[in-house]
């Protein structure tokens, strides 16, 4: 149990008993509790928190990369403003009923999504194993809708994804248009991102040809530390992967309190690697970039990283209702250099990730918007047949896929992916 070492616990829990008490209207001491704790950590930076409710489910199931419901990705469509499937998550309920990108939810359990907002809907969605939902649907080509009954079981989520779908929704990682070229995408860093990339690696290795390596790295917000130091190993032989310091001592210095070193032993040894970042790329992101620039194994391409270098522990209250997470050290990079961008550091000063010289590339605003589009269509999990078995995050079997027009080839759609490829075939 936690001492009151400050000594203000008692006085809280007198101010707290007064209101209760005294107070002209009768207050939920909960919501009192709540409102305290937001004012306390607003005193902290912007990535410390009091969390409970929905909020700490949704950081739970975003580390875990689980959650109990029924597997839609959804989204309001901007001009007729309903709710939306994107994709049904390969092997869920809603993908083994026959839902499909495009399909329209009109209602869940009676209730019509008009009124919903998107996080309302994805929260109905969600709920107790075993519980059912029953969805009111309308697809592209039926206008009329129907209900569907979905029986919400334990969804897993990706991490790690390709450059494309296959008919039975596994990832093709070969590049299209480039087949000695792996693309491995990472979007997040989870309790099963290690696992997912080793099934990646090992269906890349068995390729008679590889040429290069592409990680991409856009838009990772980061993740559990433990994943992202296990992924680095993978790529190195040696070297040092991160370090981390805490707070400053009394003559003022900040001590190292952690240094990872990299273990015997590599995948891919002598095949080039591009690594793809942009202005998203941040926190556990920016040390898989970071390491692997710094110990030489990687060409990174696209813009400059976010500058998140803060490390936050997930810390459960006794009673398990609620959790705090607290920034307590940070990342420094294997070449000492700072990760993290304080608030008044200008362009000038040395925080996050760098491309490399000259292969500093910027998409337009228009290209990004095009490059979301086309993206969003090759993940696309295709229809559900009864005789599919998913192998998402097994090593894929030989497949058709069909193909793209040339200027529909990743290569011509994404300009920094495009430099990647030119650098890796460069001898």
């Amino acid at each position: 149990m936690a001492r009151d070492r400050s000594g203000y616990g008692h006085r809280f829990s007198e101010v707290i008993a007064t209101i209760d008490r005294s107070y002209l209207e009768s207050v939920d001491t909960h919501e009192l509790f709540t409102a305290a704790m937001s004012g306390l950590f607003s005193k902290l930076d912007e990535h410390s928190s009091f969390m409970t409710g929905d909020d700490q489910n949704e950081l739970e199931s975003l580390l875990n990369q689980e959650f109990a419901g029924v597997g839609l990705e959804l989204a309001i469509e901007e001009k007729s403003k309903a709710l939306t499937i994107i994709t049904p998550v390969a092997g869920s309920p809603a993908w083994r009923a026959g839902l499909t990108a495009g399909d329209r939810l009109i209602a869940i359990d009676g209730e019509a999504t008009s009124t919903m907002t998107l996080h309302e809907a994805v929260a109905r969605l969600r709920g107790r194993l075993g519980t059912p939902a029953l969805l009111r649907v309308a697809s592209l080509a039926d206008p009329a809708s129907r209900e569907v009954t979905l029986v919400r079981e334990v969804v897993i989520t990706e991490s790690v994804l390709g450059d494309r779908r296959r008919n039975d929704g596994s990832w093709d990682w070969s590049i299209e248009g480039d087949p000695e070229i792996a693309l491995i995408r990472i979007t997040s860093f989870g309790e099963r991102t290690r696992a997912e990339i080793q099934l990646a690696i090992e269906a890349i290795q068995t390729w008679p040809s590889l040429k290069g390596v592409v990680l991409d790295l856009r838009g990772n917000p980061g993740g559990l530390l433990a994943a992202t130091i296990e992924i680095c190993d993978l790529f190195l032989d040696e070297g040092i992967i991160v370090s981390t310091r805490g707070r400053s001592d009394n003559s003022g210095a900040l001590p190292l309190l952690d240094v990872r070193q990299a273990t015997p032993g590599s995948v891919f040894e002598g095949v080039p690697i591009a690594v793809l970042i942009d202005g998203l790329t941040a926190s556990a992101g920016e040390i898989v970039a970071a390491c692997l620039q710094d110990n030489r194994r990687a060409t990174v391409v696209g813009s400059r990283s976010f500058g998140k270098g803060t490390v936050q522990s997930i810390l459960p209250l006794a009673d398990g209702e609620g959790l705090i997470k607290l920034t307590t050290s940070e990342y420094v990079r294997p070449s000492n250099a700072n990760i993290h961008r304080r608030t008044d550091d200008s362009d000038d000063v040395v925080w996050g990730v760098s491309p490399t010289r000259g292969a500093e590339i910027v998409p337009t605003g228009k290209t990004l918007e095009e490059m979301r589009v086309w993206r969003r269509a090759r993940d696309i999990v295709p229809a559900f047949r009864p005789a599919d078995t998913i192998t998402t995050l097994q090593p894929p079997t030989a497949q058709a896929v069909e193909p793209q027009s040339a200027s529909h080839l990743p290569q011509h759609i994404d300009p920094v992916l495009s430099f990647a490829l030119e650098t890796l075939r460069q001898p």
